[in-house]
């Protein structure tokens, strides 16, 4: 069995192949020729949580295990085996590899259903998970002005020098006009107003998984025309953004982003509410393994 660090998941994963990977993941969903199973979560008194989210695509099966606390850290591991005899291919140090599909299902999301002329980019949150969201926005559109706002001025300004974009002092100039906006925070509550939204913008809302946090408003989540998540299963149990909007489960407008082929007409606002699946880290895992046999 091979053990896979993450200076070789960097080295193989591109942005370019971890994008492809998630439209031919969700290709495959659609036709019924993957699984997924949600996320489960074993909460401990010290505040430290056990997650395992687990997949099966073409012909690889696997799981992500990974330990958090608030104070410490996380820490995440992939677990790669063959699903025809169930034998054990790999063991992967797996921060890079959630953290890049994660960026590379937005930019699935948003080569679907953002403008194909979309020149004006707007991310709040500039940590972890913002790495990847800003080089898959790039790879899938050609933005002129890239805005990027958090709430530490010191954070957001670093971001912006080290990735040539341009930091604002708040969320409302980032928004204001964007053609697109990703949210990547962990907030518990709403980081922008409906109101900064414009017809035909795309919204990429992908910090938060879990029930009581969101970074969306109610009234932005009942303006959507469209509301594509990575799984309506998933998105009933972890989705904060639509639970606490409320949203009706039976509404036609939110869909699993595996049903959505192109953006609707019109100019609507659409949202990817993208909470993460255990069969986009079985696919992106499969093609390093493949890369190192």
């Amino acid at each position: 069995m091979l053990f896979v660090t993450e200076d070789q998941v960097r080295q193989i994963l591109t942005m370019t192949q971890a994008i492809r990977l998630m439209r031919e993941t969700f290709a495959e969903l659609r036709a019924g020729k993957a699984q997924n199973q949600p996320r489960r979560r074993m909460i401990l008194p010290t505040g430290t949580v056990l997650h395992s989210m687990a997949g099966a695509w073409r012909k690889y099966l696997g799981t992500k295990v990974y330990a958090t606390n608030p104070k410490h850290g996380a820490h995440f591991f992939f677990l790669l085996f063959d699903a025809e005899t169930a034998r054990p291919l790999a063991q992967m140090e797996a921060n890079y590899l959630g953290q890049i599909r994660t960026g590379a299902a937005s930019g699935y999301a948003t080569d679907l259903l953002a403008a194909p002329d979309a020149a004006t980019l707007a991310i709040i949150g500039t940590g972890f998970q913002a790495r990847t969201q800003l080089p898959a926005m790039r790879e899938v559109r050609r933005f002129k002005d890239i805005r990027v706002w958090s709430r530490s001025e010191k954070n957001r300004s670093a971001f912006a020098a080290e990735t040539q974009t341009r930091a604002t002092s708040t969320a409302e100039e980032a928004v204001r006009g964007a053609d697109v906006v990703v949210t990547a925070t962990w907030s518990k509550d709403p980081v922008l107003e409906a109101a900064w939204i414009s017809p035909g913008t795309h919204i990429n809302a992908m910090g938060s998984n879990q029930a009581q946090r969101r970074e969306l408003p109610s009234d932005l989540v009942a303006r959507a025309g469209l509301i594509a998540v990575d799984s309506i299963e998933v998105a009933k149990i972890e989705s904060g953004d639509l639970l606490l909007a409320p949203v009706d489960w039976a509404d036609p407008r939110i869909v699993d982003l595996a049903q959505v082929d192109r953006r609707p007409g019109g100019d609507p606002v659409t949202i990817f509410k993208s909470n993460g699946l255990g069969v986009e880290d079985v696919a992106a895992a499969a093609y390093v393994y493949e890369q190192l046999c």
